[in-house]
């Protein structure tokens, strides 16, 4: 019996170690799937993937990827990672797809997806995502995923929004109000804080996140044609309202000088970590990263509210995300980059960043989402305002972090800073 016994674990143990050496052959760190599959699909990924710095985000990610290519065994994904500047990343990545070189399948900013579509290099999605599937995601997300022809031409696979966050033992109530939020981040100085935190570096999240206020206000940075119009008539002087906001928190001390070098949302998690503030503007991702980061009983102090605009019933605030989409002429390879979207990110990997998903039905499918936090952000989802989808608005973003940093440092008067900020983008403009 007691041979039995051994043999039936030695049958274990060999069929265990067999399965673990069948896995390790199926990822590697460039490649998933076998090495000698006959098909090759070459993705380029974001750190959402296998590539991930969070280990356990890392490995749930390489087993998403390893179920998905047992069920496409003639396939094998040739892994590539972008780096951490995103910008630059997404620049290349155009002009290789103008080129004709891009990767097969490959993740695209939100933000810049109008730019890849002007370019006509995406594929043609729609064939693979059903009417019900695009019915179902929430009404940004679709208009920015498809053309002029309704064309689906990527997949908007995860979005996020910005909110306030707040330590409650220190600022007991949400700020309802641009004048809130000032007092309250006064207030916070005077316990040796350090004020409200925001962005206010040289990246994109200055500028999405300042342009809430902005939108509050019901300013436009575009018309309907895609040309600017954020300095000029009504716009200019809602534009100038939510700058001269943002410069006096800085020069009231409601916010300390150094945002102007703050261009990571880490930076926030690491003061709330310190306990040095009580107040910042970040996204809705941050509410898991300080929940992990912090010990429970401080944690339980931590909580969010919209963002606060220049009266109580005028709210916005940004949502962004990123897409799967393919630069590939081959209708394989475009099906296959489509069933990456559908089987690895719609819904997955979301439950497993806890990043929210696009389309409304996934908050009920997945126990991650049922959460009040989460449920109060897919709330706020269905008012939250996309950055507009023309080709423009990446310089409009670049030129609005340089007038940020111009203005928040005393360098140039707010309205000297947007004049230069919206000559240079409609001279850009132009050259479209």
């Amino acid at each position: 019996m007691k041979s039995a016994t051994v043999s039936a674990l030695t049958l274990s143990t060999i069929l265990f170690s067999a399965s673990a050496v069948f896995a390790q052959e199926l990822a590697t760190k460039d490649r998933i799937g076998l090495a000698d599959a006959p098909k090759t699909l070459v993705v380029r990924l974001t750190n959402d993937s296998p590539n991930n710095s969070d280990p356990n985000i890392a490995e749930g990610y390489q087993k998403l990827f390893v179920d998905f290519i047992k069920k496409h065994p003639d396939w094998k994904l040739q892994m590539q990672f972008m780096s951490s500047d995103i910008g630059t990343e997404q620049a290349k990545m155009l002009e290789q797809a103008k080129a004709g070189n891009a990767p097969d399948c490959a993740a695209v900013d939100s933000f810049v997806l109008s730019q890849f579509m002007v370019n006509h290099v995406l594929a043609d999605f729609t064939p693979y995502f059903s009417k019900e599937e695009v019915d179902d995601l929430f009404p940004f997300i679709r208009s920015g995923i498809t053309d002029k022809d309704k064309t689906v031409r990527a997949w908007w696979w995860d979005t996020d929004l910005r909110v306030l966050y707040r330590n409650k033992s220190v600022v007991a109530d949400a700020p309802q109000t641009w004048d809130d939020l000032k007092k309250a981040a006064l207030a916070s100085t005077k316990e040796g804080m350090e004020g409200v935190l925001f962005n206010g570096g040289r990246w994109e999240g200055t500028t999405f996140d300042w342009l809430a206020n902005y939108w509050a206000l019901g300013g436009k940075l575009v018309d309907d044609s895609g040309k600017p119009v954020f300095g000029e008539g009504e716009n200019k002087e809602k534009f100038l309202k939510a700058l001269n906001y943002f410069k006096d928190l800085v020069d009231s001390g409601a916010a300390p000088k150094r945002v102007t070098t703050i261009a990571n949302y880490d930076d926030m998690n690491a003061a709330a970590a310190a306990a040095t503030t009580a107040l910042f503007i970040g996204g809705n991702w941050q509410y898991a990263q300080l929940k992990a980061t912090l010990d429970e009983g401080d944690f339980k102090n931590w909580t969010f509210s919209p963002i606060p605009g220049p009266s109580a019933d005028q709210k916005s605030t940004g949502t962004g995300g990123w897409t799967i989409a393919s630069f590939s002429k081959d209708k394989d390879k475009v099906e296959m980059c489509a069933n990456l979207a559908r089987e690895v990110y719609m819904g997955p990997a979301n439950a497993l960043q806890q990043q929210l998903p696009t389309r409304k039905s996934l908050f009920d499918k997945y126990e991650v989402f049922s959460t009040e936090a989460n449920k109060t952000f897919a709330k706020a989802l269905v008012d939250g305002q996309a950055r507009p989808g023309v080709p423009i608005y990446p310089e409009i973003s670049n030129q609005i972090q340089i007038m940020m940093g111009d203005v928040l440092s005393g360098t140039k008067k707010p309205e000297e800073a947007l004049d230069a900020a919206f000559s240079a983008a409609m001279e850009a403009y132009k050259r479209l």
